[in-house]
């Protein structure tokens, strides 16, 4: 069963079932389609901003969180490597659009349905730069900055704006008003030499030996491999009803993002960290714990 968070919320969560928290973009199908089919599964789509703290609360046994999350989750989650969503270059769906040269940018309205993109700007944008920008939240659904709804939605958008998911191609800015734009998985490419993981698997460390847990592990990894040999069905069945043109859904998933966690990955995530934490994005830098059998 595919629930929204909505729908959670107002029935409550089944105490006898395997609760998965996944994104509720294009990109999450590789990851969890067909899932709805399992017995005892429940899996909730959210924005991503929203999961970590889904699974703080103890709303679902595994999410699938921006990786940044797990620096900033209390207590600090453990990564699951049995699936991810990440790139390794252009991603096409994180996506930096600006008015004027990106390197005259000094203020950023970013997309407050991001975490690790948020902060990956920041660092991409103080390497290039070699100073910080101004960032605000941005709610891009209603074109208004956070604390500015008694306003009418900006219909010109901002000067500079960070975009992340589905919006990126079904809603995005016009190109003639944007005549900059800056993918960010391509910049993280061109300054590290690695992939970006932009969300991960994990759960909370006192459920990592639980049943659900345990069982999340081995169906997620299960359905990952299986979609993997289906893309091209998923994007027949899916991409219309997201509002994105076919051809393009099958060049983003079957080539822009990559979905199994191996050793470069696991290193660009120690790099992100870093980074992050250089450029004040951490107030620490937490050690990096997996999940491995």
């Amino acid at each position: 069963m595919i629930t929204t968070l909505e729908s959670q919320e107002s029935s409550g969560a089944a105490l006898d079932v395997v609760r998965i928290g996944a994104v509720s973009y294009l990109n999450t199908l590789p990851l969890i389609e067909g899932l709805q089919k399992a017995a005892g599964v429940e899996v909730t789509v959210a924005a991503p901003s929203l999961l970590g703290a889904m699974l703080e609360a103890g709303r679902v046994d595994i999410a699938l969180a921006p990786v940044i999350d797990a620096q900033r989750l209390t207590p600090a989650p453990l990564l699951v490597p049995c699936g991810m969503i990440g790139s390794d270059g252009p991603t096409m769906t994180v996506r930096l659009f600006s008015r004027c040269p990106i390197d005259s940018i000094t203020r950023v309205h970013a997309d407050t349905e991001s975490h690790t993109s948020v902060t990956l700007l920041r660092v991409v944008l103080r390497a290039r730069l070699g100073r910080d920008v101004e960032i605000v939240e941005f709610d891009a659904r209603e074109r208004v900055a956070v604390g500015r709804r008694d306003e009418a939605g900006d219909s010109e958008w901002p000067e500079a704006v960070l975009l992340i998911g589905d919006k990126v191609v079904t809603d995005s800015p016009a190109a003639v008003r944007y005549p900059h734009s800056l993918d960010l998985g391509e910049a993280w490419r061109a300054l590290t030499g690695l992939p970006f993981v932009y969300a991960a698997w994990m759960c909370l460390p006192e459920r990592a030996a639980s049943a659900e847990v345990t069982l999340a592990r081995t169906l997620l990894d299960r359905q990952r491999r299986h979609n993997a040999t289906r893309l091209d069905w998923i994007v027949t069945r899916r991409a219309g009803e997201r509002r994105w043109p076919a051809d393009l859904a099958r060049e983003y998933l079957g080539n822009s993002l990559h979905y199994e966690v191996g050793a470069r990955e696991r290193e660009a995530v120690d790099r992100f960290f870093d980074l992050a934490h250089e450029a004040g994005a951490l107030a620490a830098r937490r050690p990096t714990q997996w999940l491995d059998a």
